[in-house]
């Protein structure tokens, strides 16, 4: 069975170089692969692409988006969100998501290598 990834609820992008400029040191390939793990499924990946195009939205806004029920949209939009790979504020009793596109960015230039 795989060694599960650390549980990571970080904010703020990572910070690397794109792979194959530098030696990648454990720290920031754990961060990396956090990141990537988020990231790797389709839902997550349709959530951010709609978070893309919309400034914020909520559960149940996304939960059509992604043919999933609220609860299961908010369970991916929380594996988001502890990637720190989208933002969520309350407004309300609702809670709107938005895309932390800093961190996108720096996940995109982290992967920049294979252009």
């Amino acid at each position: 069975m795989p060694k599960p990834l650390p549980l990571l609820v970080d904010s703020g992008p990572i910070c690397c170089d794109p792979l194959g400029t530098t030696v990648l040191d454990e720290v920031t390939a754990v961060e990396l692969a956090v990141r990537l793990k988020a990231v790797a499924d389709p839902a997550r990946l349709r959530l951010i692409d709609h978070l893309v195009r919309t400034p914020e939205a909520s559960t149940g806004d996304l939960a059509p988006v992604v043919g999933l029920g609220e609860p299961t949209t908010s369970h991916h939009l929380k594996q988001l969100h502890q990637a720190g790979l989208v933002t969520k504020r309350r407004e309300g009793a609702s809670v709107l998501y938005g895309l932390n596109r800093e961190a996108v960015a720096a996940l995109v230039n982290a992967l920049g290598c294979c252009r």
